[in-house]
Formats: structure tokens, C-alpha cells, sequence
């Protein structure tokens, strides 16, 4: 939206309490979330929590209210929330005050697919938070149906990467020839969704067929950390572990890799996946509901992970991978001719901000 004449206000629910230097061309909405920011504050979080959450309940403003105070002044033509839990539930009441106002919703990751397949509690968020949207932007095409199940009505945007795209001529000087890649690339996340730890099981099985190869980790936290150690991964010469790195690390990694592997229980359409095949690797990723299927076609352009909890099934699929070198190749020949164009950034901002102009010519519908 930058080179836009739209006027934009980014109200930070988060509140990092700094200005993002990247949105200059947005009216930031930043600081508001404490009436004191006394000294020793984060002291106090981590020190002493009991003491904190008392406190907090006097110090920390509602969004809601802060959401309707810059509602009046404002006066948008339309509301975008970026993802339901943190930015829709909460200001669900001041929207339904103002329903002339227009409310778009972009949703990705988990923001419906997970909640919907465990029936947790704010799954009644969720129902009563749809049907007053207007206007839905999803990264995979599974959302919009699970979003329709639950109660949405309005109108569909359309899919588009949560990254918002990517600059293929600048990340090109990044992508090594075929011939001389050599690392198997894993995302390291291990939580209540992410299945690193199976990755790795599976790469157990397989020391004496990776030998060869520069096994990497990036993005690694505490579980997985303590997982490599306990079976002695870290012992391994050809296997590095990083924890958290900048964006721009992972993507030249992603460009020396001649496998990159994702899993999880659940997620949108990774960005990571999408990543790898910007910079020219292999993808072996987990396809919770079917989200990854839309990109990722077994045998053709990739690899999916069936079950994310099975180690030896993954542990097949990347043995697979490595004794078929020509399959990788036409995979990623096949990536580079149908769906690396697809991620073009200057081709998804245009269509992108087709979608707002759609957006401007129904405001009064």
C-alpha cells in the first residue's frame, strides 16, 4: 500500500512502543497500552509475576477503549484486523456499534484451522466474530472454507502469501546451481504445533545416509536444543544448530539447500515453504487440512508429510529425496516455471492493492 494514495493508521495491539521505520508511510499507533511505564517494570514481570499481574490490572489500558477513542478521531472508511485472536475478538463490541463502518479480516497460520480442528474455547469467538466481517484476505484456499463453516459472509479477497511476495531478482544472487548444493535445511520448531523433534528422530535413523550432507537447523528453541543433545545430534560433524536468525539468513540457506524440511500439526501456508522454493530447494513439508497440498503436488514439485507425529515415514521421504536427484531437479524446474512467478512481490502488491480498490467501490454495499 505504500506507493498508494490511501491514508493508513496501524494501530499496534501489541504495543511494541516503537515506530516501525519500514511502515514510514503509516500513522503509527504506538505507547498506549501503559499509564505508567515505571521504572523497573520488567523487573518485576519476570521477578516477581504475582506482584506484576496485580499491578498490570491497574496500569495496562483496554484495547477496545483505545480502539474506539482513535475510531472517533479517525473515522476510517474500513477497519482491517491482521489475524482474529489478537486484533478482531478484541474490538468485536466497538465494531458492532459502528456497522456502517466496513471490517476486513486477513487470516493465516492458525488463525481458524487449528481453533475449528480442536474446538478450544474461543471457538465462540470465533462464530461471533465472522459473520460481522466484510471482507476476508487468507494465505490458503482451505481457509476461506473453514472461515464460510463458522460463519463468514462477506466478501472474499482472495490468497495471498502472508509475506506478501517476494523480489525474485534481488534473492536470484542467493541461489546456488543444483549441482553445487549439499545442505538438508530443517526449521527448528518444536511447540504444541510445530514437530521439529520428528525431523530429527527421522534424520536419526538415517546417520549413515546423510553422512555426506551439511545437515542445518535454523530457528531452533529450547526443545529442540535440548532434543539434539539428548541424542547426541550435536557429536555430528555435518550438523549445525542455530537458534534465532534474521529473515534475509534463512533465505541464503534456503539458496545453498538442496532439501528444506518444515512439519507441523497444524498451519496456513508456511512462509518457509514458500521460501524455499523462491531460492531453488527441495520441499518436503506437513499438509495440516490440505493447505499445503495447494501449492505442493507429491512426486511432481515436492514431498508432503502425512502424518507430522511419524518419524519413520518422514525418514522415508528424505531417503527418497536424496537417491533421487533427477526428481528433485524437475521438481524445482517445475517450481520455477509454475509457482516462484506466482511470488512475485511487484505482481502481489498490484493485485493486492486491485483488491482494496474492489474494497473503495464497495464501501456502500
Amino acid at each position: 500500500m505504500k506507493d498508494t494514495d490511501h491514508e493508513i493508521y496501524w494501530l499496534d495491539v501489541y504495543d511494541s512502543n516503537t515506530k516501525v521505520e519500514k511502515l514510514d508511510f503509516v500513522h503509527q499507533i504506538t505507547g498506549w497500552r501503559y499509564k505508567y511505564d515505571y521504572p523497573g517494570r520488567h523487573f518485576l514481570k519476570s521477578k516477581l509475576p504475582r506482584l506484576h499481574k496485580g499491578v498490570k490490572i491497574f496500569n495496562e489500558r483496554k484495547l477496545s477503549h483505545i480502539f474506539e477513542k482513535e475510531l472517533k478521531r479517525i473515522a476510517p472508511d474500513v477497519v482491517q484486523s491482521f489475524a482474529l485472536q489478537p486484533a478482531a475478538y478484541p474490538i468485536l463490541d466497538v465494531m458492532k456499534k459502528y456497522p456502517k463502518i466496513k471490517w476486513i479480516l486477513s487470516a493465516w497460520g492458525n488463525d481458524l484451522y487449528y481453533r475449528q480442528q480442536t474446538g478450544i474455547d474461543d471457538i465462540l469467538n470465533i462464530k461471533q466474530t465472522l459473520p460481522e466481517i466484510d471482507f476476508l484476505f487468507t494465505d490458503c484456499k482451505r481457509d476461506m472454507l473453514v472461515a464460510r463453516s463458522l460463519g463468514f459472509k462477506g466478501k472474499e479477497l482472495g490468497v495471498f502469501p502472508g509475506g506478501g511476495g517476494y523480489d525474485l531478482e534481488y534473492y536470484a544472487q542467493f541461489r546456488v546451481p543444483f549441482k553445487n548444493r549439499n545442505i538438508i535445511l530443517i526449521k527448528g520448531y518444536e511447540s504444541h504445533l510445530g514437530r521439529c523433534n520428528k525431523i530429527l528422530e527421522a534424520v536419526c535413523y538415517l546417520k549413515k545416509e546423510l553422512q555426506n550432507y551439511e545437515l542445518i537447523v535454523f530457528g531452533g528453541n529450547k526443545r529442540v536444543e535440548e532434543f539434539i543433545k539428548q541424542k547426541q545430534l550435536d557429536n555430528w560433524e555435518n550438523f549445525n544448530f542455530f537458534g534465532k536468525i534474521p529473515n534475509i539468513e534463512v533465505l541464503k540457506y534456503m539458496g545453498r539447500s538442496l532439501i528444506y524440511i518444515g512439519n507441523s500439526i497444524s498451519d496456513g501456508m508456511p512462509n518457509t515453504l514458500l521460501e524455499a522454493i523462491v531460492m531453488g530447494a527441495f520441499p518436503i513439508q506437513s499438509n495440516p487440512g490440505d493447505a499445503t497440498r495447494e501449492i505442493i503436488n507429491p512426486e511432481q514439485n515436492g514431498f508432503l508429510i502425512d502424518d507430522p507425529e511419524d518419524s519413520n515415514r518422514i525418514a522415508r521421504l528424505i531417503k527418497r529425496a536424496i537417491e533421487l536427484p533427477e526428481l528433485r531437479q524437475q521438481a524445482i524446474a517445475y517450481n520455477d516455471k509454475f509457482i516462484r512467478p506466482t511470488l512475485n512481490r511487484n505482481l502481489v502488491v498490484n493485485q493486492v492493492v486491485n483488491k482494496y480498490k474492489f474494497i473503495q467501490d464497495n464501501l456502500e454495499n
